[in-house]
């Protein structure tokens, strides 16, 4: 079947099997920060914007953003630079092997979005469904609480 994805303010007119998540289609078109993780949702490595809301790409068929928007971790930065986001990661040190970071990013942005300054204990919650294999959360966390300063919110 045919459908039209928004990505990163590019419409792609794409044929996807019934059974391809929004995650393959992604990749297939040259998204290369979505990554494939744990295939359940559980990790949050294909972590991206749906309409604004964080969603986990492996688990959503391609049909189901079907006229929708989507926003991966390229769409964030604009034209002058990186998203105070991804300043933040990168000025924390919270890049570590970089695989699980465009999934954070992306959930961070959407806890932004709800919440410009929240506690640590909110973002702890908030990121409990993105897992990072080399264990560096408390550089993560520093990197939340510097991008909401980064973006005027503290």
């Amino acid at each position: 079947m045919r459908i039209l994805l928004r990505v990163n303010g590019i419409s792609h007119s794409v044929d996807v099997e019934p059974d391809e998540t929004l995650l393959e289609v992604l990749r297939r078109l040259g998204y290369k920060s979505v990554k494939y993780g744990c295939g359940t949702g559980e990790c949050g490595a294909c972590t991206v914007l749906l309409d604004g809301k964080s969603v986990k790409s492996c688990i959503l068929f391609a049909w189901q953003a079907d006229g929708r928007e989507i926003i991966t971790v390229e769409g964030l930065s604009g034209p002058g630079g990186l998203h105070p986001i991804q300043e933040a990661f990168i000025e924390a040190g919270a890049v570590q092997c970089g695989y699980c970071i465009p999934g954070f990013i992306m959930e961070v942005a959407y806890l932004l979005s709800l919440n410009p300054n929240p506690s640590e204990e909110e973002i702890r919650k908030f990121l409990e469904g993105n897992l990072c294999r080399c264990g560096g959360y408390q550089k993560i966390i520093e990197a939340v609480k510097l991008a909401s300063r980064k973006m005027g919110h503290a």
